[in-house]
C-alpha cells in the first residue's frame, strides 16, 4: 500500500514500511526502510535535523544556508550541489555543466504498474503491485526526472527505476544513470557480494564498510560470474534466521553497478544501476532514458527469510509464460559426452540409454551446425551439417520422440566465428575496431546487435531452426565476455560509443522477447559459459538458467547455494556429471552428484552407454526419486542451515507437507561419530513421516579391510576383489521416525552413529570423504 500525506510518502507491504518526505528545498529525504511500523503524519521526527552549517560542507543556498546536501539523508542526489557522495545521475549539458538540481514537482499513485519500454522489468496485476510515480524537475535545464517506486506487498519487495525526459530543446550527455539510491542511518554495515570467475562463481564475500566506498560491478558486457548484482547489505551478527537485512537485485543482464558508501555524517549510501564506466548516451530534445529496475526486499528475521521473499517474488513476478509454474523435465545433455563429436547415430544410443533410466528430454549440445567440429568455426551459420545429422535435426528429433522423449538443441546466437560464412558475408557485423587487432574470446566475435539488421537475423535465423523440427528446449549460450566495445553502426549513425553496451542489453531483450513470444511452447535455458550472465534480466525471458560449466558436486554446493541467496532453484539448472569430473577431477559418489543437483532443475550429462549397469541403475533410481519430489525441489521454500565442511540443506513445499533434507560432507574427520540433522519450515504441531533413502555401499570402499570379515585373504584391487564387489554390496543404514514438526526442527534427529575405524554394520552410518545424505518428511496427521 502506498500513502501520501503533506509530502510524507509511505510503502507498506506485508511486514515492512518505507518512508520518505519532501523536504522545504523540494529534494526527497530517505527516511526509513526497515521492519513495519506506523508512521502517521510524523514524518518530522524521523527527518535528520540540520539547525547549523557543518564546517567544510556546502550550503544548499543562500535561503537554506545550514543545510548540506551532503548531510542529508536522500532518495536521489546528483553532483554539482554540495554532494560528494555517490550520485544518482552525472549528465554534461549543452553549455558543458556537470551540475543538476532536480527538486519535487508532483506525484501520482496507483494500482498496478507501468511497464518498461525498453528492458525487462517485473510485471504484476493491480491487486498485486501499487505504483508511486515522483516527478523531480531540474531547477535549471529543463530536464524531468521520474521516480519509479513498485510494491509487491504479498512479497515484501519494493521495485525502483527512473525515467529521465528531455523536455528542453537541446541534447544532453547522460554518463550516469542509477536506478535506485537510498541513504540509511549509521555506517558498519556487512556489504555482501557474490563474486568469483569462469566455473566458480558466487562465492560470497562479507565486507564491513565503516568508511569509504566498496564496490561490487561488471563490466564484461554482461552481469557477469565476477560480480552476480544481487548483493545484501546487513548488521553485523545478521545469521540465517536472525537479525536484520537488506537483499537487492538489478534487472539487467549488462555491466551493473552496486555500492555502498560510509559518509561523514553517520549514513551509509547505497546506490544499484547501469556501470558508469564509459558510459555515455546522448539524449536529444524530447527524447526519454529508461534506468533498468532494482528490487530489495527487508528482512528482520535474517538471510532466509529474505531469501525466501526474493524467490516468492522472482516465481511470481519475474518469471513468466508456459513454464512458471510447471514441473521443468530431467534431462541428458550430450556435452560431456561427446563434445563436438557428435552423428546422428551416436546421438541415438545415448538418448535410448536416457530412455532406459527414465530421461524426459534429450539435448544435442554444440556441433550439430555449419562446419562445427570445434569451437574456431561456423557460429553464425545456422545450416545443418548433414554429414553429422544426415535426416536434419526433423530426423534426429523425430528418432528421439519415437523413443517417447523431447527433444532439445545448443545455440549460441549473439556470436560469429571469423571463419564462417555469417563474418565473409557481414564482416561488418561484428562487434570489432576497424583498423585495430581484435581481441578474441573462444575464437568468437560479438555480432553487433546495436545494429537492426543483425537483430532481425538472429531472430530470423533462429525463427527457422526453431520451426524446422518438434524442438521442446534451446539451451542459449553465449561463451564469451566483451572487448573492443565498438559498433560500426552507431558509428555510422553518429552515436557515441558508450552507448553501445547498454544499447546491446535492449536489442537482446527485444530478440528474446520477439522468441519466446513466438515459441511460448519451448522451455529456453539461459546460459553464458555457466553463470556469466545469471540474472533477474534474462529470467524475465528463459525460466532457467546453467548455474555454472563447473559441474563437480562439491564445487557446486558452493555455487548453488551462493545463487540461494537471491535466486529460486526453480531457476537454478544442475546435472549429475561422471568422475573424475571433467573441470576438478575430483572424484565423488554418484549419490552425492545427485542429491546436490536435485536442489534446482536436475539432469544428466553424461555418457551413460560407457557406464555401468550398476551405474545407470543408481541413475534409473535417482531419477524416479527425484520424478517423485520434483515439485517441492523445484518450488519449494529454501532453507540454507550449515556450510562449510558440512553443508545443510532443507526444502518445503508450499503446503509444508513434503520435505527433503540434505546433509553432505567435504572432508571427513576422524572420530566424530555423531551428527544431527534438524528440519526447518515444517509444521509444528503436525506428525511426519522421517525416512533417509538407504544406500548400497561398494565394499571396494573399505579397501583391504574386507579381509577382517572375508574366510579367505583378498588382496586390495585384485581380480577377486573385483568380482566379490560385484555380487557383493554392504548395506547402508535406515532411519525411520514418526515425529512431530517442533521436535524435527528444534530437537532433530541423533542420526546412527558414523563409521569409527571397526564395526560396520547396517547401524552404522558409512560417510567417508564427500559423502552425503537426503532425508525424506511426509506429514502423516495434522
Amino acid at each position: 500500500m502506498i500513502s501520501e500525506n503533506k509530502g510524507l510518502f509511505t510503502l507498506d507491504t506485508r511486514n515492512t514500511t518505507y518512508a520518505f518526505m519532501v523536504l522545504p528545498t523540494g529534494h526527497p529525504e530517505h527516511l526509513y526502510y526497515g521492519k513495519k511500523i506506523a508512521i502517521a503524519g510524523h514524518g518530522e521526527a524521523l527527518s535528520h535535523k540540520q539547525t547549523t552549517p557543518v564546517g567544510n560542507t556546502v550550503s544548499y543556498s543562500d535561503e537554506n544556508v545550514s543545510f548540506s546536501l551532503e548531510a542529508a539523508r536522500l532518495e536521489m542526489s546528483s553532483y554539482g550541489k554540495g554532494d560528494i557522495r555517490e550520485p544518482f545521475l552525472e549528465i554534461v549539458h549543452d553549455d558543458g555543466s556537470f551540475t543538476s538540481d532536480f527538486l519535487y514537482d508532483s506525484f501520482e499513485i496507483k494500482s498496478g504498474r507501468d511497464e518498461l519500454t525498453t528492458l525487462p522489468c517485473s510485471y504484476g496485476s493491480e491487486a498485486e503491485v501499487s505504483q508511486l510515480k515522483l516527478v523531480l524537475k531540474d531547477k535549471n535545464y529543463g530536464l524531468t526526472l521520474e521516480l519509479y517506486y513498485y510494491v509487491y506487498e504479498n512479497c515484501d519487495v519494493i521495485g525502483r527505476s527512473c525515467r529521465l525526459i528531455n523536455d528542453s530543446d537541446v541534447r544532453v550527455d547522460i554518463r550516469r544513470v542509477m536506478s535506485m539510491l537510498m541513504d540509511i542511518d549509521g555506517t558498519g554495515y556487512v556489504f555482501t557480494t557474490f563474486n568469483g570467475a569462469w566455473a566458480r562463481e558466487m562465492e560470497r564475500h562479507d565486507t564491513v564498510v565503516t568508511a569509504g566506498k566498496h564496490v561490487n560491478f561488471s563490466y564484461t558486457g554482461t552481469s557477469s560470474s565476477r560480480a552476480n548484482p544481487f548483493v545484501m547489505i546487513s548488521k553485523k551478527d545478521t545469521t540465517q534466521d536472525q537479525g536484520s537485512c537488506i537483499g537487492l537485485n538489478l534487472i539487467y543482464s549488462g555491466n551493473h553497478y552496486e555500492a555502498v558508501e560510509a559518509g561523514m555524517c553517520d549514513s551509509t549510501r547505497i546506490v544499484a544501476g547501469i556501470n558508469p564506466q564509459s558510459f555515455s548516451y546522448i539524449l536529444d530534445a524530447g527524447e526519454t532514458f529508461e534506468a533498468p529496475e532494482a528490487v530489495m526486499t527487508y528482512s528482520d528475521k535474517g538471510f532466509n527469510a529474505m531469501s525466501r521473499n526474493m524467490h516468492d517474488f522472482v516465481r511470481k513476478h519475474i518469471v513468466r509464460g508456459q513454464w512458471q509454474y510447471k514441473e521443468r523435465p530431467v534431462l541428458l545433455n550430450s556435452w560431456e559426452a561427446a563434445y563436438f563429436d557428435i552423428s546422428e547415430r551416436k546421438l541415438y544410443e545415448l538418448a535410448k540409454a536416457g530412455h532406459d533410466v527414465g530421461i524426459e528430454l534429450f539435448v544435442m549440445d554444440d556441433g550439430w551446425f555449419g562446419n562445427r567440429d570445434d569451437d574456431s568455426s561456423s557460429l553464425g551459420d545456422w545450416y545443418v551439417n548433414k554429414k553429422k545429422l544426415p535426416n536434419g535435426l526433423k530426423g534426429i528429433c523425430d528418432k528421439i520422440n519415437a523413443l517417447g522423449m523431447s527433444f532439445g538443441i545448443w545455440v549460441e546466437p549473439e556470436m560469429l566465428n571469423v571463419n564462417s560464412n555469417l563474418y565473409r558475408l557481414h564482416p561488418d557485423w561484428a562487434m570489432d575496431i576497424p583498423g585495430c587487432a581484435h581481441s578474441e574470446g573462444r575464437n568468437q566475435r560479438i555480432l553487433d546487435l546495436c545494429n537492426p539488421e543483425v537483430s532481425e537475423y538472429i531472430i530470423d535465423s533462429m525463427t527457422k531452426v526453431f520451426s524446422s523440427a518438434n524442438i521442446a528446449y534451446v539451451k542459449w549460450d553465449m561463451n564469451r565476455i566483451f572487448s573492443d566495445y565498438y559498433s560500426k553502426y552507431l558509428k555510422a549513425q553518429g552515436r557515441p560509443q558508450g552507448e553501445t553496451a547498454h544499447r546491446y542489453v535492449m536489442a537482446l531483450g527485444r530478440i528474446m522477447r520477439t522468441l519466446t513470444e513466438r515459441f511460448p511452447h519451448i522451455l529456453f535455458e539461459g546460459c553464458a559459459a555457466g553463470g556469466n550472465r545469471f540474472d533477474l534480466g534474462i529470467l524475465c525471458y528463459f525460466p532457467q538458467i546453467w548455474a555454472s560449466d563447473n559441474t563437480d558436486a562439491v564445487s557446486r554446493a558452493y555455487i548453488q547455494e551462493g545463487l540461494s541467496y537471491g535466486y529460486p532453484m526453480s531457476t537454478v539448472s544442475a546435472h549429475v556429471s561422471v568422475c573424475p569430473n571433467h573441470q576438478t577431477l575430483r572424484v565423488t559418489p554418484l549419490s552425492t552428484r545427485f542429491n546436490v543437483a536435485a536442489f534446482g532443475i536436475c539432469g544428466y550429462e553424461c555418457n551413460l552407454v560407457d557406464m555401468s549397469r550398476a551405474e545407470r541403475s543408481e541413475i534409473k533410481t535417482q531419477i524416479d526419486i527425484y520424478k517423485k519430489w520434483r515439485h517441492a525441489m523445484q518450488f519449494g521454500s529454501f532453507y540454507r542451515q550449515r556450510t562449510g565442511n558440512i553443508h545443510q540443506w532443507t526444502v518445503v513445499d508450499e503446503e509444508a507437507g513434503r520435505a527433503v533434507g540434505l546433509i553432505m560432507q567435504e572432508l571427513v574427520r576422524a572420530n566424530t561419530q555423531n551428527e544431527e540433522y534438524y528440519a526447518a519450515g515444517l509444521d509444528p504441531e503436525a506428525v511426519y513421516s522421517f525416512y533417509n533413502r538407504p544406500l548400497k555401499h561398494n565394499v571396494k570402499e573399505f579397501g583391504d579391510l574386507i579381509n577382517t570379515v572375508a574366510p579367505i585373504h583378498i588382496r586390495q584391487g585384485s581380480l577377486l576383489h573385483g568380482m566379490v564387489a560385484k555380487f557383493v554390496t554392504m548395506p547402508g543404514e535406515t532411519e525411520k521416525y514418526e515425529l512431530r514438526g517442533s521436535m524435527l526442527m528444534n530437537c532433530g534427529v541423533r542420526l546412527k552413529q558414523a563409521f569409527a575405524a571397526t564395526g560396520f554394520s547396517e547401524e552404522v552410518r558409512h560417510f567417508p570423504d564427500f559423502a552425503s545424505r537426503l532425508y525424506f518428511m511426509e506429514k502423516i496427521s495434522d
